[in-house]
């Protein structure tokens, strides 16, 4: 581990990596079918940033077989005032379900990859979207034809070169464009636009 992030795993396999001092706390869904393991390094540098992030196990690394993985957590940490909740792929669609009914608790929303079939629009949250100019995975028609579910002030970023897998670490993923950049600089990008949100 980098210096200045404790991490520690709970007994339902929920990751937290701990920053001192933090007052913004960041629970995240994985991507359908990935190991979860393999968004550490993402959850490492928030962690690093000063954001305490909680990076939940899903049954079967199907976020969709619990969508309110995410009850509980907040109460093992009162000193965090600012709660976001999102994931990658699946996993932020699923988060963005569950901020359906309890936006009040979040400040706001964090899509990777990913698309919100909930509609939050009537909602104060601060919401990022961002995903990678060669992503092939993510169905651009359905994210546009989403895009009205999000707050109007939504904060979008596209990572040049960067593609759908690049916000983990598993490698390739199967029908996704051809990443111009760096795994390593597409989380480093990634994280940049977190940390803005959630200023």
């Amino acid at each position: 581990m980098p210096q200045g992030t404790a991490w520690k795993e709970e007994p339902d396999g929920t990751i937290v990596f701990e920053a001192e001092g933090a007052n913004k706390g960041f629970i995240f869904y994985p991507g359908g079918k990935v190991e979860y393991t393999a968004y550490i390094p993402l959850m490492q540098a928030c962690a690093e940033e000063g954001i305490l992030c909680a990076l939940v196990e899903m049954p079967f690394n199907l976020a969709v077989l619990d969508v309110n993985a995410a009850d509980g957590i907040q109460k093992e940490y009162p000193e965090i005032e600012e709660w976001y909740i999102g994931g990658h792929s699946l996993g932020g669609s699923m988060a963005a379900a569950y901020l359906a009914d309890h936006a009040e608790d979040y400040e706001g929303l964090i899509l990777l990859g990913a698309y919100s079939t909930a509609d939050l629009s009537a909602t104060d949250l601060a919401v990022l979207s961002v995903f990678g100019g060669e992503d092939k995975v993510m169905n651009r028609e359905k994210y546009e034809m989403n895009r009205a579910n999000l707050p109007s002030g939504f904060m979008e970023t596209v990572i040049d070169g960067g593609c759908h897998a690049y916000f983990g670490m598993y490698g390739q993923q199967d029908g996704d464009g051809m990443p111009a950049i760096t795994n390593e600089e597409q989380i480093r990008l990634t994280v940049e636009s977190i940390v803005k949100v959630m200023e």
